[in-house]
C-alpha cells in the first residue's frame, strides 16, 4: 500500500506525525479523502470527524475543530485548533457546550453571535459523537 507523510498539528500540541494511508477529513465542501500521490491542494476544515490510516493498522478517529489541511508533494499538513482522541473527550464538558450553543442560538442576538455558537455546537456534537468510538 502507498502512504504519505502526515502531520496533524493543533495549537498546543503535535497529535500525529508518521506515514498513513488514507485520510478523511470534514471540510467546508464535505468530507474529503486524502490518499498517497494525491494532487497538492489546500482546503479549509469545519469541526467534526477526522479519520486516519497508519500502514497495517485500523482507522484511528479524532474530533478536530476548525483549521485547514494541506498536500504538497505527498505530504499532508493539518492545522487545527484542537484535536482530541475519543478517549480524551470530556463527555459531559461536551453536552455542557452543545446546551450553551443551543441556548445563544435560540437568543438570536447578532449574526456573530449565531454564526459562534453555531461553529460552537458543531464542534460539542463531533466531540460527543467520536467519543462514543472508544476502543
Amino acid at each position: 500500500m502507498n502512504t504519505f507523510e502526515l502531520h496533524i498539528l493543533a495549537a498546543e500540541r503535535s497529535f500525529y506525525e508518521g506515514p498513513c494511508e488514507s485520510l478523511i477529513v470534514p471540510t467546508t465542501v464535505g468530507m474529503y479523502g486524502i490518499q498517497a500521490n494525491h494532487l497538492n491542494m489546500i482546503a479549509g476544515i469545519v469541526p467534526g470527524e477526522l479519520t486516519y490510516r497508519v500502514p497495517g493498522g485500523v482507522d484511528e478517529h479524532a474530533a478536530c475543530s476548525r483549521g485547514m489541511v494541506k498536500v504538497e508533494n505527498n505530504e499532508v499538513t493539518v492545522l487545527v485548533d484542537t484535536v482530541e482522541r475519543p478517549e480524551e473527550i470530556d463527555v459531559n464538558r461536551a453536552e455542557r457546550a452543545a446546551a450553551e450553543a443551543k441556548e445563544v442560538i435560540l437568543r438570536k442576538r447578532s449574526r456573530q453571535e449565531y454564526m459562534r455558537a453555531q461553529m460552537e455546537l458543531s464542534r460539542a456534537m463531533s466531540r460527543l459523537k467520536v467519543s462514543k468510538l472508544k476502543k
